[in-house]
């Protein structure tokens, strides 16, 4: 039987982005196209990889007209690391295009009028906005296709840097990012140059061997900067060296941490992760509150944006000195210690127990005493007896994971009918969903794009909602 032949589509415009750096385009017949390799504004030709009912996924074959909104990216990596999809992508075009998907979710999936979507409120640095990187080791370097293409002999396997996407052992080795402070590059250089002089061993990751495992960097505005050195079992010796040559070369790192992981994943959550010199964290202010920030915390990835996150949540949230407030998803309290001040009391949900240890820290740091934190999954806590026990809520805000609320705390909400609810997301369709359903009582009356990743396709967006009753 002959094989059949891909379908070639020709001439097709590119007219906005979608997950995972994919563009999309629509057919003359009205077939959705998302293809790789293309940017809104190209007309391109594309063989379909796949086809279902009403969409199909292509890949670039050839571009026919280049879009206007076409620029050159800043990084050397950029089309191999992954990272940064859309760095070739002028940057207020990439806002339209995020602004465009959060008004096509609440149009199409909650059904309601796109008109209640704001203007995206973009990010003032659309590089180096990152406070946290994760660097991995392996013996298998991904190969670009220029150097497969060469013919030359390839001699150094080893690489430090990201995963290349889709290849869980394969990673690009990287020489310079520019999505955190250049201090990054140099640390990172430098302990890479080291282990190969030392001929410490890279980790395989299909293998599980190897002493060089993964590292960590984060840092803070106030030039604060952490490491922590994950490697794949204890060489005492070996790791002693390298530590004490990156405290030495490094005067800025105030918190630098080691830990050993001999499991076959890459989570530390249940290894100790051991304080070589300084102190276990850093601080980072948003505004006045004071966040500490732990080896395994976890914390907005973007501080200056997270302010304005927080702004918009609090002032869509219509805060009074005496409102009682339950903050959903509280993580380590972000949200919760940001508005206390302007509350009589805020109450936070989160499911990781750590992240509640650190809320609890980080509310005797700021010296707060009307918060309460407790560790649990939402859809359980979140009851009559939560609510005999703290009083009604005046105001509830919500952040959940992607995969948006559970039915069950949709419809506990439902039954609460507090005046008003914020809905903060990181994925407008899951969030489009669920406001659906809360519109059974509620009434969205805004939604406020923010752009807290630029050069992908993540979006966060913060929803306002009240009692339709009150209304």
């Amino acid at each position: 039987m002959a094989k059949r032949k891909n379908k070639i589509i020709t001439d097709l415009l590119m007219t906005g982005i979608a997950d995972k750096g994919k563009a999309v385009g629509r057919t003359e017949d009205g077939q959705v196209v998302f293809a790789d390799g293309a940017v809104p504004g190209d007309v391109v030709d594309v063989m379909v990889l796949r086809k279902k009912k009403s969409m199909s996924e292509a890949i670039v074959k050839r571009i026919v007209s280049y879009s206007d909104d076409r620029v050159t990216p800043a990084c050397i990596h950029f089309g191999v690391c992954g990272g940064c999809k859309w760095q070739n992508l002028n940057y207020e075009a990439q806002l339209k295009h995020k602004y465009q998907t959060v008004k096509d979710c609440i149009s199409r999936i909650a059904k309601l009028n796109p008109d209640i979507v704001q203007p995206i409120i973009g990010c003032e640095n659309n590089l180096k906005y990152r406070n946290k990187l994760e660097y991995s080791f392996s013996t298998k370097r991904w190969i670009t296709n220029e150097e497969a293409a060469s013919g030359d002999d390839i001699t150094q396997s080893s690489a430090f840097g990201f995963h290349r996407p889709g290849f869980f052992d394969k990673i690009v080795d990287i020489q310079q990012c520019l999505l955190q402070d250049d201090l990054t590059n140099e640390i990172r250089n430098f302990v890479k140059h080291y282990a190969l002089d030392n001929e410490y061993p890279f980790y395989d990751l299909r293998g599980h061997t190897g002493l060089m495992r993964n590292m960590v960097v984060r840092n803070n505005s106030n030039g604060d900067w952490m490491v922590i050195l994950i490697f794949g079992y204890n060489d005492e010796e070996k790791v002693i060296a390298i530590m004490e040559a990156i405290k030495n070369n490094f005067p800025q790192i105030t918190s630098l941490n080691y830990a050993i992981n001999d499991k076959v994943n890459d989570t530390i959550w249940d290894k100790e992760v051991i304080n070589y010199h300084g102190v276990s964290y850093i601080v980072q202010n948003l505004r006045e509150v004071k966040y500490r920030i732990g080896t395994k915390s976890f914390f907005q990835t973007n501080p200056s944006q997270a302010v304005t996150l927080f702004d918009v949540a609090a002032d869509y949230a219509e805060l009074q000195p005496e409102d009682n407030v339950y903050d959903l998803y509280t993580g380590l309290g972000s949200i919760a210690l940001y508005i206390a001040a302007k509350v009589k009391h805020v109450t936070g949900i989160e499911e990781i127990k750590e992240a509640i240890i650190d809320a609890n820290i980080n509310m005797e740091l700021n010296g707060i005493k009307n918060a309460t934190f407790y560790a649990g999954d939402v859809k359980h806590l979140l009851n009559d007896d939560f609510v005999t026990k703290h009083g009604k809520a005046d105001v509830i805000i919500t952040d959940p994971p992607r995969l948006g609320m559970h039915e069950n705390v949709i419809n506990t909400l439902l039954e609460l009918e507090v005046p008003r609810l914020i809905y903060i997301s990181c994925n407008p369709a899951t969030q489009a969903r669920d406001l659906a359903l809360l519109n059974e009582k509620y009434e969205t009356i805004k939604v406020q794009p923010v752009d807290m990743f630029p050069h992908t396709h993540h979006i966060e967006s913060v929803a306002q909602l009240k009692l339709r009753t009150l209304l």
